[in-house]
């Protein structure tokens, strides 16, 4: 698809290059750099990095949803992101994306200077989201997942895996425009690793062309995760190489935004493929 999104003096120019979203976990027990960047400090300095080496959007959460991970308060979540994007907010010209479940933490986030919601829950785990992100009036990432964090990986089943996705993600979209959240601020993601098996992920990703029905920017997340350390037997630190190649691939089907933990890797991956896509340098 190509349009352009546009809210609060930022603007996303889809369809023309794919976009990156460098993800920041302010967490002790994220799968892949979990308690690397839990202090203050390191937070900031990574998101600064990540901005200055090409990232589009920084993602910052401050709870884990990894597969069988425990929730986190709401104040200790508002605790561990509000100071790094104040921070960020400052030295940085890029939109801050939260990554939070909880319509009380992203208030708090949006007031810091955040100005995007990543909602794994797709406005279903609070009540009171849907509300929050309509009267803010910003971006909204709408994500796929059977059940919670803690149980989705007990043995995920689909009777037609891109069929009930899509469904979902309609619903989803609906449940946003109900709530008065404007729909040209929607974007889909299809939730690699959350409630998906090895051959699920495998799966959507050669398919992803399919969700272009839903006429709204995909987000694809594939970075560092286990079905990539599956395939190539490597830990989350050594997953760089596969999770690069999950994003050409991401983009040669139709991803319009990939969230990676490297953005200076993703940088040089989406200028050769979209280059390639384009036909032109």
């Amino acid at each position: 698809m190509s349009s352009i999104l546009e809210w609060a003096g930022y603007s996303l120019n889809i369809g023309k290059r794919t976009h990156i979203m460098g993800i920041l976990n302010v967490t002790p027990d994220s799968f892949s750099d979990g308690g690397r960047y839990l202090a203050k400090e390191k937070a900031i300095a990574h998101g600064l990095e990540m901005a200055a080496d090409g990232a589009d959007i920084i993602d910052v959460g401050g709870e884990s949803t990894r597969p069988y991970s425990e929730k986190v308060s709401a104040s200790e979540e508002i605790d561990r992101v509000v100071p790094v994007i104040e921070a960020l907010k400052r030295d940085v010209s890029i939109p801050i994306s939260i990554d939070t479940r909880k319509s009380e933490v992203a208030k708090e986030a949006l007031k810091a200077g955040a100005s995007m919601v990543n909602d794994v829950s797709a406005l279903t785990f609070d009540p009171l989201m849907a509300r929050t992100v309509s009267e803010a009036e910003v971006p909204v990432v709408l994500m796929h997942m059977k059940g919670s964090p803690e149980t989705m990986q007990d043995k995920p089943v689909y009777d037609d895996l891109l069929a009930e996705i899509i469904e979902y993600l309609e619903s989803a979209i609906k449940r946003a425009l109900d709530a008065g959240i404007r729909e040209d601020l929607t974007i889909v993601d299809p939730g690699i690793g959350f409630a998906k098996t090895f051959e699920h992920n495998l799966r959507l990703i050669n398919r992803l062309s399919e969700l272009r029905c839903l006429n709204r920017p995909i987000l694809l997340g594939t970075s560092n995760k286990a079905f990539i350390g599956h395939l190539l037997d490597k830990d989350a630190a050594e997953r760089d190489t596969g999770s690069m190649a999950t994003v050409a691939a991401g983009i040669m089907r139709g991803a319009d935004i990939v969230r990676v933990h490297d953005v200076k890797k993703a940088r040089d991956t989406v200028i050769m493929i979209d280059a390639v896509m384009k036909e032109k340098a």
